[in-house]
C-alpha cells in the first residue's frame, strides 16, 4: 500500500494524498474521476478541543491536469467536525495547513478552489 501512495504523490498534489483518502475511481475512454474524502484526523488548530467527526461538506469537483490523454476530475469531500463542548461545527483551515510551505501554482489554485 505504501508504494501506491508514493505513486499517487508523483501524479497528484502531495498535500491531497496526505490529507485525503482515495475511496474510488471511475475510468472511461475520455475521463478519469478520482473520489477523495478527508481523513478522519482532527485539525491541529483544534487540538485543545474535543471534536467528533460529523460527516462531510458537499462534494466539490476540480478538473486537474490530463493524464495519458484523459480529462482528470478530482471529487473531494471535506470533513466536518462538531465541538463536543459547545456544539460548534468546525472545518480544517486550509490556509493554516499551507502556511510556511512552498507550493506550486497548481497547488495554490487547488487550495483556492477547496476553500470556496
Amino acid at each position: 500500500m505504501e508504494s501506491y501512495l508514493e505513486l499517487l504523490k508523483l501524479i497528484l498534489p502531495e498535500f491531497l494524498v496526505e490529507h485525503f483518502d482515495l475511496n474510488s475511481f471511475k475510468n472511461s475512454e475520455e475521463n478519469l474521476h478520482l473520489y477523495f474524502e478527508e481523513k478522519s484526523k482532527p485539525p491541529k488548530e483544534f487540538d485543545s478541543k474535543e471534536l467528533v467527526s460529523k460527516g462531510f461538506s458537499e462534494e466539490i469537483t476540480i478538473q486537474d491536469f490530463p493524464l495519458r490523454g484523459k480529462f482528470v476530475y478530482l471529487h473531494i469531500k471535506r470533513r466536518r467536525w462538531t465541538n463536543k463542548t459547545n456544539g460548534e461545527i468546525v472545518k480544517r483551515d486550509w490556509a493554516l495547513v499551507a502556511k510556511g510551505t512552498r507550493m506550486t501554482q497548481e497547488f495554490a489554485a487547488f487550495l483556492k478552489e477547496i476553500n470556496r
